[in-house]
């Protein structure tokens, strides 16, 4: 048997490649990371990560223990929650951004609400700025939004894997290598936005925006229409869409951060166990070619209470 506490640490270094990061996530100190990898290590006989002064790599064995890692903890919250989850009662405002919601997330909300179905679900859905703000305001107790790499956000937050955005468009989307970029974008203010207009003007390109929509599903079918690419983190890509060939000159792009984003003034324990889920379940949120498997355009009502902005 694997000890849930190492598996948590190794999660945590594999999540950000880093010792010094996932001991300031975990709330633990460095060396005591380095002992929780190294016996786990010991436990499965074999290395799970390659390390040096200067990077952390996961080893082939690394990538499969994380695998196992996930299903383990999703288990044993899934144990957890089944003997205490029923006392678990109250309102939690759940917050996430619209690429996010439309993934196997709403699979997650719908075991949290078996789990604990006294708790009432109110769920959200907006760009992350919009999150945030509803965050500080004392609207939402928990929002799942995307920031930028390296921290610098809410002490709050809890990290949950660090992904790079993408280019991305229909085959064949022609993009000349010295002229604009025909950019579909989401309405200001928007992060996968700043950092691709940012990246282009360092790269001493210029973008045509060719569409501005409000949500995940115009962005595609602005994309899918040929009208331009579009910035995704590349876990979120739909399958039907390609990066353009490095023929079309475009810069590479920044990482972001997916982060959990916690009211210090919210009702403690709901909102740890959905952080506990989400982190738990924290394999690739790969969508559909259709991104079909989502919560649709309207109002829908979840565990008692529901409402979409």
């Amino acid at each position: 048997m694997y000890d849930p506490d190492q598996l948590r640490t190794f999660l945590a270094v594999a999540q950000s490649l880093s010792f010094t990061q996932a001991a300031e996530r975990l709330g633990i100190r460095q060396p005591t990371v380095s002992q929780h990898v190294r016996k786990l290590e010991t436990a499965v006989g074999r290395p799970l990560f390659v390390r040096d002064t200067r990077t952390v790599t996961l080893t082939a064995d690394g990538e499969a223990m994380a695998g196992f890692a996930r299903t383990i903890l999703a288990a044993h919250e899934e144990a957890a929650g089944y003997f205490t989850g029923s006392e678990l009662r109250g309102r939690l405002r759940f917050g996430v951004t619209d690429d996010l919601a439309l993934t196997p997330l709403p699979k997650i909300l719908r075991d949290f609400r078996q789990l604990y179905p006294r708790i009432d679900l109110e769920l959200t859905v907006a760009q992350s700025p919009n999150l945030l703000r509803r965050v500080e305001s004392g609207h939402l107790d928990l929002a799942y939004v995307k920031h930028g790499a390296g921290g610098g956000y809410d002490p709050n937050g809890r990290l949950v894997r660090r992904d790079p955005l993408v280019w991305a468009g229909i085959s064949g989307t022609r993009i000349a290598p010295d002229g604009p970029v025909p950019l579909v974008t989401y309405q200001a203010p928007s992060l996968s936005r700043s950092l691709g207009v940012q990246s282009l003007e360092q790269a001493g390109r210029t973008c045509r925006i060719t569409c501005i929509v409000r949500g995940v599903n115009g962005v595609l079918a602005a994309v899918r229409a040929g009208l331009g690419i579009a910035i995704f983190a590349r876990s979120l890509m739909p399958a039907d869409l390609v990066e353009p060939p490095p023929s079309a000159g475009l810069p590479e792009l920044p990482s972001i951060d997916l982060v959990l984003i916690t009211n210090p003034r919210a009702a403690k324990e709901p909102a740890e166990a959905l952080t506990a889920a989400i982190l738990g379940s924290n394999a690739p949120l790969k969508p559909d070619a259709a991104l079909g498997d989502g919560i649709p355009a309207q109002e829908r009502r979840g565990a008692g209470h529901g409402r979409r902005t």
